[in-house]
């Protein structure tokens, strides 16, 4: 058998996980489904509360994401990706100054799932957007208030008012069919509907809402995805989880 060269091995891509979290992982490798070109690799920090307060905004200290980080280096991934989301209500000057930090460390790129969800804003020309959260109505205002910095207007939002982080992977897919719909038509049309969390089974139902409303669709784990492969250098995604990641 030949023996396999870096030249032809696969693209490694390396996540840091809430610890919480039990959608991203096995959303992401469905969203590879059969392709041999790419591999994930992942590693957990702790999070298991979402709230504005310093409890909360601990879990999310620079230290512990440069740490777990160099864990993922040892397995010599091309790029390195925070999948959690929240820059997007801490603000995404934290994301950047995290990313500075790994891959100051590392040498390896490195990216966030909200600066995905910027970079993907911006790369598509959209800068209104329908946001739909598992969190509690001040964490979708701070959101608001955050994406509203950087130049992104949220038109309209909904909200489930939980906190628990693992409890967010319990909603139902099926349950965001209709406030995206409801986004969708209400008053000023986004340019976008997006789905805000990495533990938010949002993926499953992004190709029916794209047909219902007639809007691009952007699912958290999709897009930190979407941004992974496009730092390596691979083709992205299938048309299904968002007809705007390919």
């Amino acid at each position: 058998m030949p023996e396999l060269t870096e030249s032809s091995r696969p693209v490694r891509i390396g996540m840091i996980v809430p610890s919480s979290n039990t959608c991203l992982e096995p959303r992401t490798y469905r969203m590879l489904g059969d392709r041999t070109d790419v591999t994930v690799h992942f590693t957990r920090v702790e999070v298991t509360r979402i709230a504005l307060d310093s409890v909360s905004d601990r879990q999310f200290d620079h230290s512990t994401m440069v740490a777990a980080a160099s864990l993922l280096k040892t397995g010599e991934v091309d790029v390195i990706a925070w999948n959690g989301t929240a820059g997007s209500w801490l603000g995404p000057a934290e994301d950047r100054e995290m990313v500075r930090q790994i891959t100051a460390e590392t040498g390896i790129p490195a990216t966030t799932s909200t600066l995905a969800y910027l970079d993907a804003l911006k790369s598509f020309g959209a800068s209104r957007i329908g946001l739909i959260t598992p969190y509690t109505a001040d964490v979708n205002e701070a959101i608001i208030a955050r994406y509203a910095a950087e130049g992104i207007e949220v038109v309209s939002d909904r909200h489930l008012g939980l906190s628990v982080n693992e409890s967010f992977a319990r909603v139902l897919p099926s349950d965001l069919v209709e406030p995206s719909r409801d986004l969708a038509s209400r008053g000023v049309i986004p340019d976008a509907l997006i789905y805000l969390c990495t533990n938010l089974y949002g993926a499953p139902v992004v190709e029916q809402v794209e047909q219902d409303t007639g809007l691009p669709v952007l699912d958290s784990v999709a897009v930190t995805l979407w941004k992974c492969l496009a730092v390596a250098g691979a083709p992205g995604l299938e048309q299904r989880w968002g007809r705007l990641l390919l």
